[in-house]
């Protein structure tokens, strides 16, 4: 009993957490020490010119959070209060939904002033030149990015959590409590090191590898079943809820990441709109013309697809307990 209630109010105070006050200070959020941890060990691996360069870079950065993660919980060990108050912070820091809902929030309201200022608030989201972007196409990027990271801001993370709390629910392992927080962490780590590393460029094409795959890998099953929980999100909020499964169904693959179409392309069917990113894909149809209030619904999409997705882990995580 004492597990479980610790598993189901780890995800809630950690939700509250995030939800209230948001991002941890960039000096100790574990995702800016991670990625720095990163950056050190490519600067050494980056001069093996073979793939081997990314499976080296992967294990000295895993031995690094493992050791530094498992000596804050074994600081925080000593003090029942103390371990709970860090656990939820530290698992707060693996997703993001106040941050992702807000900044998509924040170049709406960045359109209603002037466009240059919109452009330069969505050049933080995207890797494409945003200088020359047209409103339609601020407004398209900033819903691609948006719904791209469903996936791997919350549902990823979160969905990792609680396969790991059902092992643990299950056959209970020594330092269980230690591995709950440390396989979000290490799905956050993957996802740091794809973000980082993971371009063809002549420079990263043989270091980030194996990282991009590896990111590829543990996103293919969260992306789909996000793209469900955007399906049926459109269908409660009276979207069209039957073309975004059929623009799911049809477009998610245009992408060439293979799991970042399925929260797009869902969202772009139920808007009814296209999804450009110019010379690399269109999702959709432009069934109407694409404006900023659009942001606006592709937002409430995303939080009920985040708040159902949670309400689903918390029922089937009580459930299972219920059954063992």
């Amino acid at each position: 009993m004492e597990l479980f209630l610790f598993i189901i109010l780890g995800l809630l105070f950690s939700l509250a957490i995030d939800v209230i006050i948001g991002e941890l200070p960039t000096k100790i959020h574990p995702v800016v020490i991670i990625g720095s941890a990163i950056s050190f060990f490519k600067k050494i691996f980056i001069k093996i010119k073979n793939r081997l360069s990314g499976l080296l870079l992967i294990i000295c950065t895993i031995l690094v959070v493992n050791i530094v993660l498992y000596i804050i919980y074994l600081i925080c060990k000593v003090n029942v209060l103390l371990l709970f108050i860090v656990f939820f912070i530290l698992l707060s820091s693996t997703y993001s939904i106040n941050m992702l809902l807000k900044t998509a929030s924040d170049v709406k309201a960045d359109l209603d002033v002037s466009i240059d200022k919109a452009r330069k608030s969505v050049s933080y989201l995207v890797s494409r030149s945003t200088d020359e972007l047209t409103e339609s196409f601020i407004v398209s990027a900033v819903i691609e990015s948006l719904t791209e990271n469903i996936t791997d801001s919350y549902v990823a993370p979160i969905f990792y959590y609680a396969i790991f709390a059902v092992v643990i629910m299950i056959k209970p392992v020594n330092n269980q409590l230690f591995y709950l927080l440390l396989i979000p962490m290490l799905y956050r780590m993957f996802n740091t090191m794809d973000a980082m590393l993971g371009y063809k460029t002549d420079e990263l094409i043989n270091i980030g590898f194996f990282p991009a795959k590896i990111d590829d890998v543990l996103n293919y099953i969260p992306s789909r079943i996000a793209g469900i929980y955007v399906v049926i999100s459109a269908y409660l909020l009276k979207l069209d809820g039957k073309n975004s499964y059929k623009i799911m169904r049809r477009d998610a693959r245009n992408c060439p990441s293979p799991n970042s179409g399925y929260t797009m392309a869902t969202t772009a069917g139920a808007l009814n709109i296209q999804l450009i990113k110019k010379d690399t894909y269109i999702l959709g149809d432009a069934n109407k013309n694409i404006e900023k209030e659009d942001i606006s619904k592709a937002v409430s999409l995303s939080k009920l697809t985040i708040i159902l997705f949670t309400l689903t882990v918390l029922i089937l995580l009580t459930l299972i307990y219920v059954i063992i």
